[in-house]
């Protein structure tokens, strides 16, 4: 009987929790550092740390693109029902030199499936290196603006902010931010994300 009643609350408080559905790539996935490091790691301590009924669910995976994303999405909107989906794709369609319009229509496909599976999303922007040249780096950048004007979602405008140009923060291969730089990722994320928690905690 004990036992049924402990099964009971775990599955009752389970059940009550909210969903957070992180899908990202490397850079949400901890890449070449220890998974408890990762900025995604951290944002859960911090829910917890806030008493926030928040179950966090990363669902990144490195080398991740907006395509791939596109085909796990279905499933994940299904299996988890999150309240808050974290959008955070595109890095590896422009390392690629994918087509802007085909990156465009894709993160696209990603917020509206999102939203109308009821979730609220956080779309993350993301910028790659220079020397991909001003014109396509640019127009890959102002992505995320335009998308999340379009379906009026939030968005973080850069995911690396003081972060990408500091080599001390950054792995040897100039492209994934180290351990030192997880928590200043999250407080990129932060501040964006508090403002959805409180909208929902509030009922507006």
């Amino acid at each position: 009987m004990r036992y049924l009643i402990s099964l009971a609350l775990f599955m009752s408080a389970s059940l009550s929790a909210n969903t957070l559905l992180v899908v990202g790539d490397s850079l949400s996935a901890a890449y070449g550092i220890s998974p408890e490091q990762g900025w995604v790691a951290l944002l859960d301590e911090r829910l917890q740390a806030t008493d926030t009924d928040y179950q966090v669910i990363n669902a990144s995976v490195s080398g991740e693109t907006t395509s791939g994303g596109l085909t796990r999405l279905p499933a994940l909107l299904s299996q988890h029902q999150p309240d808050i989906v974290l959008i955070e794709l595109g890095a590896n369609d422009a390392l690629r030199g994918l087509p802007v319009a085909v990156i465009r229509k894709n993160l696209k496909s990603l917020v509206e499936q999102s939203v109308d599976a009821g979730s609220q999303v956080l779309l993350i922007g993301i910028r790659i290196p220079a020397n991909y040249g001003p014109q396509y780096t640019d127009a890959f950048f102002a992505l995320y603006a335009e998308v999340a004007d379009l379906y009026g979602v939030s968005r973080v405008p850069f995911l690396l902010e003081n972060v990408a140009l500091d080599w001390n923060l950054m792995q040897s291969d100039g492209l994934h931010p180290n351990a030192r730089a997880q928590p200043l990722i999250l407080d990129n994320v932060w501040p964006y994300l508090d403002v959805m928690l409180t909208t929902a905690a509030d009922g507006t």
